[in-house]
C-alpha cells in the first residue's frame, strides 16, 4: 500500500499511531517535499504546529529505520511564493499531484482537501475528527483536585498553583527539572489532541506562542524567541460557582434584571472576575435572556446554549456587527484591553444591548479612568451604571455611576458649575470620585471626605511650636512637589495634620492635577496627606492675610499697605534707591523704590504672596540698599 499524507495528517499525528497499531504496517509512506516546506515555514514562524509536524516526520523516519514502513520523500521544493499562498491551496495542489504521480492513496484530515481530491479522481482516505476514546494527556499528571494552574518550563522544576480563588499558593510539584525534550513531547500531544478533539481548538497562534483550548483547560505554549525558553502553562477553571454563592448577589440580580444593564466587573488578575462574569451569564440564561459572549481568547465556562464569539478576522468590531444583527439581550465582554474593545463596548451598549464587561484594574477609579480616556465622560453613565469590584473571589464594593450638573468637590462658586459624572458607593451612598472637564481635559478626581460637603476654609491657626514646625516642613514639601508642574507661586495652607489647601495660578491647575488626576494623586501618596487644589482667584475668599486697605507694621520696622489689587512696601527713607529685601537673613528679592518712597507689587504675585505669608508667620522684613 502506498500512502501520501497531507500536512494536516502529519500535524495531527494519527498516521504514526495507526502504523504502530498495525493498520498501515509495511506500507510505503510517500512524503511530498511540499509538506516538508510547509512545516518548515510554520516552524520558522515560531508556530507550534510546525514543530509538531516536524517531530511527527522524525517519528516516521524512526519507524522506517526499524523496518516497520518504507519512507520516501518525493517532488520538488515549492517556491517561496507558493509557500506564501498556502492558504489559497497552492501547497495542497502540489501534495495532490504527488499522490497522482505515484498512484498512491491520498490521506487527509482536512475536509476541503478531501473533497477536492475526490473531485480530482484520487483514492481518498479521510480521517474524521475523533469523538471519543481519548487517553489522558501527559499534562494531566500534574493536576489534582486542588490544582488551578500548572507552570512547566525547561530547566525549572514544575510548579502548580493550588487552593481556591480566596486562598491560593504556589508550590513545587517535583524536584526534577523539566527538559526541553519532555516539554516538546507534551506540546505535540496537546496540539494533536486539539486537532482531533471536537472540544479542542487552537485559539491563537503567533510567532513563538500557541494558545490551545481543550475542554475547560486553556494551555499556552511559548518558545524562543517569544520567551527565553520553552514553557507550558495550563489553567483549569475552578468548580462552577453560581451567582447565589457570591456576597451581594441580590444587588446584582436587581440591577441586571432591572434597567441597570451596563455593568463593569473590575479587579486584579486571578481575583475572580471571570468566575463572577460566567455566573452572571449562567443566571441570565436560566432566566430567559439570550446571552452571548465576546472573548479573545475564549475562557468563560458557560452552558452550551450560550454562544461564545471571538474576534472576527482579528477584529472585535466585526464581531459586534454580527451581534448587532443577532440582537442578544446581554453580551459578556471578557476582557477589555484595546482601544477598539472600549469603543465596541460603548457602541453596543448605546445600541440598547445589555453589556457586562470584565477589566483588569486596581480599583473602580482605575477602571473608569480607562473608559474616560476613550469615551466622552458625558455618556459614561449611559454606558456604565454599575461597577463591581472583585478581590479574592469576593465582591468587595458595588458603585453607582450617575450624572448631574454641579460644582465639583474642591471647587467653589457658581462659576465652576458644570456637568459632572459621579461615582458613589452603592451601600453607603458616599461619593467616591467625580469626573468632569477642566480646561478641555477630563479629570477623574477622588473625593477626600466621602459623603460630606467640604468644610469652609478658615485662616490657618498657629498650632503648638512642634506642630508648627512639622506643618512648615509639609508646606515646603508640598510646595516643592506641586511646583514641578506649575510656573507661578504655590501657596500652601495647612488645615490639619492630614489636610492642606493649595492655591496656584488658574492656568496651572490642570497641569498640577494631571490627566485623570494622576499628578495630584501621586503627590498625595508621597506626602501622605489630603491636598485640595484651588485656583488663586479664590484666594481672596480666604482670610489668610488682611485684605482691607490699611497699613500694617511688619517685624523689623517695615510698613506695608494692602488694597484689593496691590501690596505696597512703604519706605520713604529709601526713595529712589535700589534695595534688597530680606526676611531675617534670607534674601527674597531686589526692587527699586519709587519717588514716593514705595515698592508696588501685584497682590496676587508670587513675591506679594510670599510677603503675606511672612507676615502671617511673624517674620522680620528688612531692606538693605544695594
Amino acid at each position: 500500500m502506498k500512502l501520501v499524507p497531507d500536512t494536516s495528517v502529519v500535524i495531527d499525528g494519527r498516521i504514526t499511531s495507526m502504523i504502530q497499531t498495525g493498520e498501515y504496517k509495511g506500507a510505503s509512506i510517500i512524503i511530498p517535499e511540499a509538506v516538508v516546506a510547509e512545516l518548515e515555514a510554520q516552524a520558522n514562524q515560531g508556530r507550534e504546529i510546525g514543530f509538531s509536524g516536524l517531530t511527527e516526520l522524525q517519528a516516521l523516519c524512526r519507524l522506517a529505520e526499524e523496518g516497520t514502513i518504507e519512507l520516501r520523500f518525493v517532488g520538488v521544493r515549492p517556491s517561496l511564493e507558493q509557500v506564501k499562498l498556502a492558504s489559497g491551496g497552492e501547497i495542497d495542489a502540489l501534495i495532490r499531484h504527488a499522490a497522482i504521480e505515484n498512484n498512491a492513496k491520498f490521506i487527509t484530515s482536512d475536509v476541503v482537501q478531501a473533497e477536492v481530491a475526490k473531485a480530482k479522481g484520487l483514492d481518498v482516505i479521510y480521517l474524521r475528527p475523533q469523538v471519543e476514546g481519548f487517553t489522558p494527556l501527559g499534562i494531566d499528571q500534574f493536576f489534582d483536585e486542588h490544582t488551578i494552574a500548572v507552570y512547566l518550563k525547561e530547566r525549572v522544576p514544575p510548579m502548580a498553583k493550588k487552593g481556591t480563588v480566596k486562598e491560593m499558593r504556589l508550590m513545587k510539584i517535583r524536584d526534577q527539572f523539566c527538559t526541553d525534550y519532555e516539554l516538546r513531547g507534551l506540546a505535540q500531544e496537546i496540539l494533536e489532541r486539539a486537532k482531533r478533539d471536537p472540544d479542542g481548538f487552537i485559539e491563537l497562534e503567533k510567532r513563538g506562542v500557541t494558545v490551545v483550548q481543550i475542554g475547560s483547560m486553556r494551555i499556552a505554549i511559548t518558545r524562543r524567541p517569544f520567551s527565553d525558553g520553552m514553557e507550558i502553562t495550563a489553567v483549569r477553571p475552578i468548580a462552577d460557582v453560581s451567582l447565589e454563592q457570591f456576597n451581594k448577589a441580590s444587588i446584582i440580580k436587581n440591577r441586571i434584571v432591572g434597567d441597570k444593564r451596563g455593568l463593569l466587573i473590575a479587579g486584579s488578575p486571578g481575583g475572580g472576575k471571570t468566575t463572577l462574569a460566567q455566573s452572571i451569564a449562567t443566571y441570565l440564561a436560566e432566566h430567559g435572556y439570550v446571552v452571548k459572549t465576546m472573548e479573545a481568547p475564549r475562557e468563560l465556562q458557560v452552558p452550551d446554549h450560550i454562544t461564545q464569539y471571538t474576534s472576527l478576522d482579528g477584529s472585535m468590531e466585526n464581531t459586534a456587527d454580527v451581534l448587532l444583527l443577532v440582537r442578544p439581550d446581554f453580551v459578556i465582554f471578557d476582557e477589555l484591553r484595546k482601544n477598539e474593545d472600549f469603543r465596541v463596548f460603548a457602541d453596543m451598549r448605546l445600541a440598547g444591548i445589555g453589556m457586562i464587561g470584565v477589566i483588569h484594574a486596581i480599583g473602580a477609579h482605575d477602571a473608569l479612568q480607562r473608559f474616560s480616556d476613550r469615551v466622552d465622560f458625558g455618556v459614561l453613565p449611559q454606558i456604565i451604571n454599575t461597577i463591581i469590584f472583585v478581590d479574592k473571589g469576593e465582591i468587595t464594593n458595588i458603585y453607582d455611576v450617575g450624572f448631574t450638573i454641579k460644582v465639583p468637590e474642591g471647587m467653589s462658586s457658581e462659576i465652576n458649575l458644570r456637568p459632572v459624572t459621579t461615582v458613589s458607593d452603592h451601600e453607603t451612598g458616599d461619593l467616591v470620585f467625580e469626573i468632569f472637564k477642566y480646561d478641555g481635559e477630563t479629570i477623574v478626581m477622588p473625593v477626600m471626605n466621602m459623603g460630606t460637603a467640604p468644610a469652609p476654609l478658615k485662616a490657618p491657626s498657629v498650632p503648638k511650636e512642634e506642630e508648627n514646625t512639622q506643618w512648615k516642613i509639609l508646606e515646603k514639601e508640598i510646595q516643592r512637589e506641586i511646583g514641578r508642574y506649575t510656573e507661578g507661586y504655590v501657596d500652601v495652607h495647612m488645615l490639619s495634620d492630614s489636610k492642606a489647601v493649595v492655591y496656584i495660578e488658574d492656568k496651572d491647575v490642570p497641569a498640577a492635577i494631571g490627566k485623570g488626576g494622576k499628578n495630584i494623586a501621586a503627590i498625595v501618596n508621597k506626602v501622605g496627606i489630603g491636598i485640595d487644589i484651588r485656583p488663586r482667584t479664590e484666594l481672596e475668599k480666604v482670610p489668610a492675610a488682611p485684605t482691607q486697605e490699611e497699613e500694617l507694621q511688619l517685624g523689623g520696622g517695615v510698613k506695608i499697605r494692602i488694597d484689593k489689587k496691590q501690596l505696597a512696601i512703604i519706605c520713604p527713607e529709601q526713595s529712589g534707591k535700589i534695595v534688597d529685601v530680606f526676611s531675617g537673613k534670607e534674601y527674597l528679592f531686589t526692587a527699586t523704590v519709587n519717588d514716593s518712597g514705595e515698592i508696588h507689587l501685584a497682590k496676587n504675585s508670587t513675591i506679594a504672596q510670599e510677603l503675606i505669608k511672612r507676615y502671617n508667620e511673624g517674620d522680620s522684613i528688612k531692606l538693605r540698599p544695594v
